[in-house]
């Protein structure tokens, strides 16, 4: 028997607060009145049938609303959104609340079978699809206009009515996960199973990357350091370590994709039905029909997004990068200014000066990255794109374009036109270090102190308040409300992609780049999961069955690296004394060591599978039994 909508329950005794609706002080009441009764309303009428309370303060200034769902629900919301559990054979099958009693741990009177990272994904997604149906407006703000299909929370949040929607901390949980996670100084593997739980499948995954990334580096590392202190101008040796490399850059991301597969599928995402993706809240338009499900939405000319998209953006992004070479070409009148006073100075201290460009310019190039990143992400927002997936591809598409042009133009140059590698040596290290180090304070550290100073303030007005409601609660909504939020893992990423732009693309001149990687990577593991668990607000779950578009990042990066180390090895003096002739067969040499390596690349990433055998197994056999349950299905409709 299928359990119907509209006999769900909206009555829970035990009301269990999961997320926070924060709306702006002085909210109209009419408005306020609207939008609770269109959360807890039926979802045949339309609303998200969930529970709402507003949180009591002693000021009841604020207009802070707990939501919250039945057991019930939730169950059917589960199905709703398509997440995958175990069942009782071992296998993953979608959750359906008919099927309920096949999965593992399902009880009736058990409210743990759905994580709390599920449950308020649960809820998110339903406060996200509720639409206008015939409202023409905001009820109280004429000027918030609305049209049927239009999302209510972006129009409420656009608007600042709605302040911010985030999910609440477990607590207990929470402390639980610090002290296994990084409470404790050891040489070990994260606890990603419960990362996931906690914190969703996304920042689990991350975390899986970066940890399996730095193990990946150990080799390297190791190989480096020898090669550092013992055959520092040897470049017949570093055709080895270059070629090892390159291989090496393949392997790591075909095996990542096996381990994530292995993963995923054990959380369930690899499994999980890519529903049709409904347009993005910040998509706008004129009213129309969808031709291909039939419904109600928004509809934007695709002519005038592709004008946007190369009539602006692309001639901005074109600015941004002949002004990034710019500031390059100062940075190297400062190396030369910096040359010249050391050779008329020769100290200690003109030494140092040697690195002060390097260091400066390091700097100003972490300053233009993030500048920049507002401004991509203002232009992606403006050319309107219809779908979450298409808009992330073209912000990263922008990002990835300026930061690889940024970080490493300077080193390109002084490697292909000024053939300087002692300067190119010299820049890389300064380059690395400075941007691991600018990275770790502005991302964990300085935030960790100032969300410690407010916590302290924030804890003596709580106490100095004699408050008859339960201050544990109000306590923790009001602190974690002025915490950071966590704008996801696209940050994270970026800074591990150029990081492996530096550790790969000149490995051949700097071998220490991977020693100074696996050292940040071990301090990154345990900043990273301060932030999460103490800094910023707990984000909400993102299913997701792998890093995305990351992955083709990495692998072009590799591909890129091979051409660049094949290059630096054929001008090396050593390699250019076997042509003392003729400058062309050189050339065509090294043309054709590169075209090998590559082939070998390719050749290894197609004999590598991407999914484990036994994985490939499972996935065929649930595809079969799909299959048969269909077919029984048809037979049985013919048989009337």
């Amino acid at each position: 028997m299928k359990e119907s909508w509209s006999s769900v329950d909206t009555l829970e005794t035990n009301f269990r607060p999961l997320v926070v609706i924060e709306l702006a002080k002085g909210t109209k009441e009419e408005t306020i009145e609207w939008f609770t009764k269109r959360i807890v309303d039926k979802k045949t009428n339309g609303g998200a049938q969930l529970l709402i309370k507003p949180l009591v303060t002693e000021n009841g200034g604020e207009n802070i609303y707990l939501v919250g769902a039945s057991h019930l629900r939730l169950l059917l919301g589960a199905e709703n959104v398509g997440l995958v559990k175990e069942c009782n054979d071992n296998s993953m099958r979608a959750f359906t609340y008919s099927s309920r009693k096949t999965f593992k741990d399902f009880a009736d009177d058990n409210q743990n079978f759905l994580t709390m990272s599920e449950c308020q994904y649960i809820i998110k997604h339903e406060l996200e699809n509720l639409r206008a149906k015939d409202e023409k407006m905001i009820p109280g703000y004429p000027q918030a206009k609305l049209y049927p299909g239009k999302s209510i929370v972006r129009r409420l949040l656009t608007n600042g009515i709605l302040v911010q929607i985030f999910p609440l901390h477990d607590r207990e949980e929470l402390k639980k996960l610090r002290h296994t996670w990084y409470g404790q100084v050891k040489i070990g593997y994260q606890p990603l199973d419960e990362i996931r739980c906690y914190f969703g499948e996304t920042i689990a995954l991350y975390f899986g990357f970066l940890e399996y990334f730095t193990f990946a580096l150990i080799p390297m590392a190791v190989i480096g350091i020898p090669y550092y202190v013992f055959a520092w101008e040897d470049y017949d040796k570093y055709v080895m370590f270059a070629t090892f490399n390159l291989l090496w850059s393949t392997v790591i991301l075909e095996v990542w994709k096996r381990i994530c597969a292995v993963m995923t599928y054990r959380w369930g995402t690899l499994l999980m039905k890519r529903q049709f993706e409904e347009p993005r809240p910040g998509f706008h338009g004129v009213l129309g029909i969808n031709p291909v499900t039939g419904r109600e939405e928004p509809v934007y000319s695709s002519i005038k997004r592709q004008l946007r998209i190369y009539l602006v953006s692309v001639p901005f992004v074109c600015l941004c990068l002949y002004f990034s070479l710019y500031v390059m070409m100062i940075y190297f009148d400062l190396e030369q200014w910096a040359l010249d006073y050391h050779e008329e100075n020769k100290s200690n201290f003109s030494s140092l000066m040697l690195y002060v460009p390097s260091i400066i310019y390091a700097v100003v190039i972490e300053i233009m990255n993030r500048i920049y990143r507002y401004a991509a992400e203002f232009l992606t927002s403006w050319e309107n794109h219809r779908l979450e997936s298409s808009y992330q591809n073209h912000l990263i598409l922008k990002v990835l374009v300026f930061n690889f042009l940024n970080c490493f133009a300077s080193l390109f140059y002084i490697a292909f036109v000024l053939f300087d590698m002692k300067l190119l040596r010299q820049s890389l290290a300064t380059l690395l270090i400075t941007s691991q180090i600018l990275n770790q304070f502005a991302e964990s550290l300085l935030p960790y102190w100032l969300q410690k100073r407010y916590m302290k303030k924030m804890k003596e007005r709580m106490h100095s308040l004699k408050m008859d409601t339960d201050l544990s609660l109000v306590e923790q909504v009001n602190s974690e409300k002025e915490m950071g939020t966590y704008f996801g893992t696209f940050d994270d990423y970026l800074e591990l992609f150029l990081q492996f732009g530096y550790v790969s693309l000149f490995s051949c001149v700097y071998p220490l780049a991977a020693v100074f990687a696996v050292l940040n990577n071990i301090t990154e593991i345990y900043s990273d999961a301060l932030k999460m668990c103490r800094v910023y607000k707990r984000p909400f779950a993102e299913p997701t069955a792998n890093i995305g578009v990351w992955q083709l990042a990495f692998e072009t990066m590799s591909v890129i690296s091979v051409v660049t180390n094949c290059i630096l090895i054929g001008m090396s003096p050593q390699v250019n004394a076997l042509f003392p002739d003729s400058k062309m067969d050189l050339i065509l040499t090294v043309a054709l060591v590169e075209h090998l390596l590559l082939a070998i690349k390719f050749v290894m990433a197609f004999v590598i599978p991407d999914k484990p055998r036994d994985i490939q197994i499972k996935l065929a056999k649930l595809e079969f039994e799909s299959l048969e349950a269909l077919k029984q299905q048809l037979n049985g409709n013919h048989s009337f």
